[in-house]
C-alpha cells in the first residue's frame, strides 16, 4: 500500500501549532510498515521533508499525476495542506476497496481518498484537487463514502469517543479556530472539575508558548517532576503555602504536557512512562507528608494512623482500577456516563489537594486530613463495586461511552 500526498497547496497552507503542513502529516502517519511507502507528488514535492519518501516533482495537473500513480497499485490519496486526524491514514491504510472520508463544507471541505487501480480512468485528467477526483466519484457511483460504524472512534487515552476529522487550514482564521478546537478535543471525556473548569484559562496560553517556542512537552513533565518533589519537604515541614503552590503548579502542567505532545504529535514512551507514573506514585508522598507537616509523630497519633490508611485506600484504589483495565480492555471511567460523571469528585489529586488547601486555609488542616481519608475509602469502595458489576457480573458487555 502507498501513501499519495499531494504537495501542491503546502507552500500556501497556515501552520499549526509551530507545525508545518507536512511535517505533521508526517507525524500523522507514524511508522509505517515495511509493506507500505510514501510519495509526495506536486510541484513543490522536492522542498518537502519526508525521509525515506519518493519525490515526484510533476507541475501537472493532480488527476493526471493521480491516474499514473495508480497504474502501480491500489493507494491512500490525502491532500498535504491538510490536517488529518492520525487514526483516520491508518484506517485507510488497512481498509480494503475504495472509499471516500470528508469533513466540512465549501471551502472548508477536506477529503481523503482510498483508491483502486479499477478506478484510474474515472478520475479526470484536468482535476486539479483531491475535491473534484471525490466529486467525480462520487457523483459516477464509483465511490462510497467511508462507514463510520467501522471506524475505531474510542480514544482509550482520552476516555472519549471522536469521530475522525480532516480540516482544510485556508486561512489566518481557520487555523485560530481549529487550534481552539483541537486543544479542546483534546481534553479527557472524563476528569475533574478542576481540570475541566478551571484550569483551561492557564494551559491553554501555556500550550501556546510551549507550541510557539518548541517547547518539547517532555521538559515540561520534568518541570512537573521537579515541583512534585519540591512540595514534600514544604508540607513536612509545614510550609503549607509554598509546598500548595508547586502542587497547584505542578497540576497545572500535568494538563499542559499532554496537550502540547498530542496537538504536536510528539508524544513518547518515555513522556508516557514519565507523566502517567509522576501521576501514580506521587500522591501518597504528599499526603503522608503533609500528615507530617499536621504534627503526625509516631504510630498512636491518630493523623499518623490516618495517613497510613488514607495510603491504603490509595494504593489498593490503584489497584483495583488496573482490574477493571485488564478486564473491560478499557478504564472504568469510560464504561457508563455515570462513572464518567463520579470521575469530576472522587478521591484523585485534584481533589484531595484542594480540599487540603481548603482545610489549612481554614485552619482545620488535620480535619482535611481526615476528610480526604474517608473520601479515599468511599472511592475505593465504589470502584469496588463497580469493578464487580461491570467487569464480572453484568449480563451485558461493557462497551466505552462517549
Amino acid at each position: 500500500m502507498r501513501l499519495w500526498v499531494d504537495t501542491a497547496a503546502c507552500p500556501r497552507t497556515e501552520i499549526l501549532f509551530g507545525v508545518a503542513a507536512i511535517e505533521r502529516l508526517r507525524r500523522s502517519a507514524g511508522p509505517l510498515g515495511g509493506d507500505t511507502s510514501v510519495v509526495l507528488s506536486g510541484p513543490s514535492a522536492e522542498s518537502q521533508n519526508w525521509p525515506g519518501a519518493a519525490l515526484h516533482a510533476d507541475a501537472g495537473k493532480l488527476g493526471g499525476r493521480l491516474r499514473q500513480a495508480l497504474a502501480d497499485g491500489p493507494l491512500v490519496a490525502l491532500d498535504g495542506a491538510n490536517v488529518i486526524d492520525p487514526r483516520l491514514i491508518k484506517f485507510l491504510l488497512r481498509a480494503s476497496g475504495s472509499c471516500l472520508a470528508a469533513r466540512g463544507e465549501g471551502t472548508q471541505r477536506a477529503v481523503a481518498l482510498r483508491l483502486t487501480p479499477d478506478l484510474r480512468e474515472a478520475i479526470p485528467a484536468d482535476a486539479d484537487t483531491l475535491l473534484e477526483v471525490a466529486d467525480a466519484l462520487s457523483a459516477a457511483g464509483l465511490i462510497a463514502p467511508l462507514d463510520e460504524r467501522e471506524f475505531p472512534a474510542f480514544i482509550d487515552k482520552l476516555r472519549r469517543s471522536l469521530p475522525y476529522w480532516i480540516y482544510a487550514v485556508n486561512d489566518a482564521a481557520t487555523r485560530r479556530r481549529l487550534e481552539r478546537q483541537m486543544f479542546w478535543d483534546n481534553y479527557k471525556g472524563s476528569t475533574d472539575l478542576l481540570t475541566r473548569y478551571v484550569y483551561p484559562p492557564l494551559v491553554w496560553p501555556l500550550v501556546r508558548v510551549c507550541t510557539r517556542w518548541g517547547i518539547h512537552p517532555n521538559a515540561v513533565t520534568v518541570l512537573s517532576i521537579l515541583l512534585t518533589f519540591a512540595a514534600v519537604p514544604l508540607f513536612a515541614r509545614g510550609d503549607f503555602l509554598a509546598g500548595f503552590v508547586c502542587a497547584y503548579a505542578m497540576s497545572v502542567l500535568d494538563s499542559v504536557d499532554g496537550k502540547v505532545a498530542r496537538l504536536t504529535l510528539t508524544d513518547s514512551k518515555i513522556g508516557n512512562v514519565l507523566d502517567h507514573g509522576l501521576d501514580i506514585v506521587h500522591p501518597p508522598f504528599w499526603y503522608f507528608a503533609f500528615a507530617w507537616g499536621l504534627g503526625a509523630r509516631g504510630g498512636d497519633n491518630p493523623l499518623y494512623q490516618a495517613a497510613v490508611w488514607l495510603i491504603v485506600f490509595y494504593v489498593a484504589d490503584r489497584i483495583v482500577l488496573g482490574i477493571a483495565k485488564h478486564r473491560l480492555g478499557f478504564g472504568l471511567h469510560a464504561a457508563t456516563r455515570i462513572d464518567g460523571l463520579v470521575r469530576s469528585f472522587i478521591a484523585r489529586r485534584n481533589i484531595t489537594m484542594t480540599i487540603m488547601a481548603l482545610s489549612v486555609l481554614c485552619g482545620i488542616g488535620p480535619a482535611g486530613l481526615y476528610l480526604i481519608t474517608a473520601w479515599q475509602g468511599l472511592t475505593l469502595a465504589w470502584h469496588s463495586v463497580r469493578t464487580v458489576w461491570v467487569g464480572f457480573l453484568s449480563p451485558e458487555r461493557a462497551r466505552p461511552v462517549a
